[in-house]
């Protein structure tokens, strides 16, 4: 038996009190209220990640929880949608089954888009059947974001069909559709999608809550979008939760859901409110096993010291301390990698983009934005070849598959400003095929090369250094501990600013490039593509 004494905060009934909790069998079984003094120490329900991917951590599972303990995250409701895309149904079950191994509580949906499009090359397929099987298991939650929106809107069967497969088991749908309004929300939402978390605007996530969605307020490495959209906490608080979608990390290492909790009630918004977001929504929507500091429930609670920095003494989980005095009391688990990858050595003259119009079209990319813009630049030509302009901060992007001997597709991007190297990764949303940026052929080749010499990493190359993180694990995730892992990670992202580069964070940043289902101009293993129209512009 465990006595836990502090001042309780109680988001359910909204109530906070000096008292104590006891624990017996990683349960709560009494809760006693008190007039006396209690330790200067606050309890409140543990942390919930609404919605994330645990592969853009590139940690396993079980060291992603070593990590996200710290700062009081205790589960996290985890779209395995990466793994799935490179090892199928085998990748969604080594997430699991690591998963398992620690006691933080994932909680895994099934994949609903894997391939995401039809115009990128994957690892594998989900069809509706692969995901009728997966969501008949009580280990599978929900069926995870459903991005193929105009799949929806037009009543696709085989869209339809992985909805219904969710639907009568009385199982949530989450949505992934950015941008969408209006009448468009109003049908996504009528179809059975319950969640969004794409939202960029007010506007936006407005039209989706009218439409019935729930909003999950996304704060991740790459899309930033706390500051657009937290004043919605104050107007819908029984309609907000909080994510990360990615997290990379570097960024793992000094916060999570915490950093959100805090920096809401810094600006004033109820107490209450804010721990709403932070645990009981996500635990309410989803109906997850998950303690919220009532008499009965899972011993699920954290310890924090002041309620302005929500910095996190204690972690429990199940009545179990996982967290106490900078230390965690949970194990490293030994696992056997998986992966997928066909080996493919380039050479410079791969990455060459032959054309005699020297008007292009540029991918223009925003820090902190997953969205890019389109514009036609014209640059220089030699021998056929159009030419980077580094000078003006046009670089050439490539992306080359990692499933199949191909010619690497080839484009152009613009606000990266390496001035002199190349850097690249096997995270690449949503198929992780390898994808670099470069200011000549000969770095893009050098800096694929060694990627595909590691089967998967994150690298970086220029005349005088060749680093990589080994990215072993489905090519999207270390083997290492999370902490080795995050020192590498946060070097490698030093050197690409050394480049040149002022993204906050370069590797996220370039792995959404990739991502076809964000408008607007986005690159593919099959060429560059054109999100709106939701076509090819030039075939690689």
């Amino acid at each position: 038996m465990s006595l836990i004494k502090g001042v309780i905060l109680d988001p359910l009934n909204r109530k906070k009190f000096n008292g104590a909790i006891e624990i017996n069998d990683g349960r709560i079984t009494q809760i006693h209220k008190t007039g006396e003094s209690v330790p200067q120490q606050y309890i409140l329900p543990g942390f919930v990640d609404s919605h994330i991917h645990i592969e853009s951590s590139m940690l396993v599972p079980s060291e992603f929880s070593r990590l996200a303990v710290r700062h009081g995250t205790i589960a996290t409701v985890s779209d395995p949608h990466e793994i799935a895309n490179v090892c199928g149904i085998e990748g969604v079950n080594f997430m699991i089954n690591n998963g398992e191994k620690v006691p933080f509580k994932f909680f895994f949906g099934a994949p609903s888009c894997v391939p995401a499009t039809p115009f990128e090359t994957s690892g594998a397929t989900l069809d509706s059947q692969d995901v009728d099987k997966l969501l008949e298991r009580d280990d599978i939650l929900y069926l995870a974001e459903m991005m193929n929106w105009p799949g929806v809107l037009s009543s696709d069967e085989e869209v339809m069909a992985k909805i219904r497969s969710a639907q009568k088991r009385g199982k949530p749908v989450d949505g992934h559709a950015p941008g969408l309004k209006g009448k468009r929300a109003r049908a996504y939402a009528k179809a059975g999608i319950s969640t969004d978390h794409e939202c960029t605007t007010k506007e936006e996530a407005l039209d989706k809550l009218q439409a019935g969605m729930k909003i999950a307020i996304r704060e991740g490495s790459a899309a930033k979008n706390y500051e657009a959209l937290i004043s919605l906490l104050g107007e819908y608080p029984e309609k907000i939760m909080f994510c990360s979608d990615d997290k990379h990390p570097d960024d793992l290492l000094f916060g999570h859901i915490n950093e959100l909790a805090a920096r809401s009630l810094q600006r004033g918004f109820e107490l209450f409110d804010t721990l709403r977001a932070c645990s009981v929504n996500p635990v309410t929507h989803y109906k997850l096993p998950v303690g919220l500091l009532q008499l009965n429930d899972p011993a699920d609670f954290i310890i924090v010291k002041d309620l302005d920095t929500m910095q996190v003494s204690e972690t429990w989980i199940n009545g179990e301390c996982v967290y106490k005095n900078r230390t965690v009391h949970m194990p490293h688990v030994a696992f056997e990698p998986i992966n997928n990858f066909v080996m493919n050595e380039t050479r410079p003259s791969d990455f060459v983009f032959e054309s005699d119009e020297s008007e292009q079209p540029v991918i223009i990319a925003h820090d902190g934005e997953l969205i890019t813009g389109m514009e036609y630049e014209s640059l220089p030509v030699k021998d056929g070849n159009v030419q980077p302009e580094p000078d003006r901060d046009i670089l050439k992007i490539t992306v080359v598959s990692r499933y199949q001997k191909a010619k690497p597709s080839v484009g152009f991007i613009k606000n990266f400003g390496l001035r002199k190297g190349a850097f690249a990764s096997s995270v690449a949303h949503d198929s992780h095929n390898i994808i670099a940026i470069g200011t000549s052929d000969k770095f893009l080749s050098d800096v694929v090369n060694m990627i595909m010499k590691s089967e998967g990493g994150i690298a970086t190359v220029d005349d005088e250094r060749k680093e990589i993180l080994p990215l072993p694990v489905g090519g999207i995730m270390s083997d290492q501990p999370g902490e080795i892992a995050a020192s590498k990670y946060e070097r490698l992202s030093f050197m690409v600013k050394e480049m040149g580069s002022s993204i906050t964070s370069p590797f996220m940043l370039i792995s959404f490039m990739a991502l076809l289902v964000i408008p607007r101009l986005k690159i593919s293993d099959k060429g560059l593509f054109d999100g709106e129209t939701f076509e090819f512009i030039k075939n690689g």
